[in-house]
């Protein structure tokens, strides 16, 4: 199954910012005049999805193993700690996309509000210097010192 067709608990959120299904979505981010916060949000779905897809598996793997009616006998601490390590990993990934989508789509303009760029003028201050009227320093400043006999 293609990722763009995997579920993603992110795509009600996607479709209220964008005002599109996903698979259009990621027909428009194919096209030249995608935005940058459009494609970028499709990755991270994309990833999302997967990491998502992962939770799944390894739980349902873990129900299965604990399941009544499957033989206690072939049931593995060493396999269940595993899983726990992979269901940590996989959470991990999980929780990092979603908040990474989740500020994305906060900090993003507004769908179809065109970027300009910033035009940076930068200040000039003008100065001068007083006039070089100055005290004259002492004759022997700075003079070594002569020896006496």
């Amino acid at each position: 199954m293609n990722v763009r067709d995997k579920p993603c608990t992110q795509d009600g959120r996607l479709r209220e910012v964008f005002g599109a299904p996903v698979a259009d979505l990621y027909e428009t981010a194919a096209g030249p005049d995608a935005s940058a916060a459009l494609t970028r949000a499709l990755e991270i779905r994309s990833f999302l999805a997967l990491a998502e897809e992962q939770v799944a598996r390894i739980c349902q793997r873990v129900h299965e193993a604990m399941a009544p009616e499957h033989d206690m006998d072939e049931l593995s601490a060493d396999q269940l700690r595993m899983d726990a390590q992979w269901l940590e990993a996989a959470l991990s990934a999980r929780d990092g996309y979603r908040t990474a989508l989740g500020d994305l789509l906060r900090t993003m303009p507004p769908p179809g509000q065109q970027t300009r760029p910033v035009r940076m003028t930068q200040q000039t201050i003008t100065t001068t210097l007083p006039p070089a009227t100055a005290a004259p320093a002492p004759q022997r400043a700075g003079a070594a010192r002569e020896r006496r006999p």
